[in-house]
């Protein structure tokens, strides 16, 4: 695979220069101000990322603050007690998108939510302490611990909230093909830790965030 450097200028050029890609890369949270955030927040961007999934970005965004609304805040402690009522009450709700297995998402999040609270003290000191370098050990667990968290849900959640975080897009997937990083779309465990692997290798060159080299990767390819 070439360098980042080199990568970083072919996204440069098809940018218009240095400057205007610099100002397109993201601006991650430091661990502090991550740990800041309080959980009903990481509850509620879970749920969006969860609710967009294959449906309308933009249908999302627009009723988002009726979402807000009708789920009190996403407060995990509440929503990790959805009652069968709870439920009935959700599924006839007009100003959200009724989908079953979504709405009992938010139920079993905010479990999840709840116990790394208790064993962390908050779930935002969990994703706050998580190393970078380690990401995608990070994809794995809320696959498996999380709901409906697979694929590039919980990468765009972990982006969203400031984590830092690289995001297997159709772009950057092709730009990892074309250096040669995998031969096809990462879905194992084991293309993950090899994808994991080159943008360790991008990071300790550049001394860039990963988002930031996620980004220079997607840039090589899209407009």
């Amino acid at each position: 695979m070439r360098s980042f450097q080199s990568l970083y200028e072919q996204a440069a050029r098809k940018k218009g220069g240095e400057n205007l890609l610099e100002s397109l890369l993201p601006s991650p949270l430091s661990s502090s101000e991550l740990a800041k955030i309080p959980d009903d927040r990481w509850l509620a961007m879970m749920s969006r990322c969860i609710f967009q999934a294959g449906f309308s970005w933009k249908v999302i965004e627009k009723k988002w603050p009726q979402f807000e609304e009708v789920f009190g805040g996403f407060q995990p402690r509440r929503w990790k007690f959805m009652s069968d009522d709870d439920f009935d009450a959700l599924i006839k709700e007009t100003r959200i998108v009724r989908h079953a297995t979504k709405i009992v998402a938010v139920r079993d999040n905010a479990t999840f939510l709840c116990d790394l609270a208790e064993a962390h003290g908050s779930a935002a000191q969990y994703f706050a302490d998580w190393p970078t370098e380690k990401y995608v050990e990070l994809l794995i667990t809320l696959k498996k611990r999380g709901a409906r968290l697979g694929g590039t849900s919980a990468q765009y959640f972990l982006r969203f909230m400031g984590k830092d975080a690289f995001i297997m897009s159709a772009d950057v997937t092709t730009a990892l093909i074309r250096e040669g990083v995998i031969i096809s779309e990462a879905k194992s465990q084991r293309d993950l830790r090899t994808v994991q692997n080159a943008f360790n290798e991008w990071h300790l060159e550049s001394q860039r965030p990963y988002s930031h080299i996620s980004k220079v990767l997607a840039f090589t390819v899209g407009t």
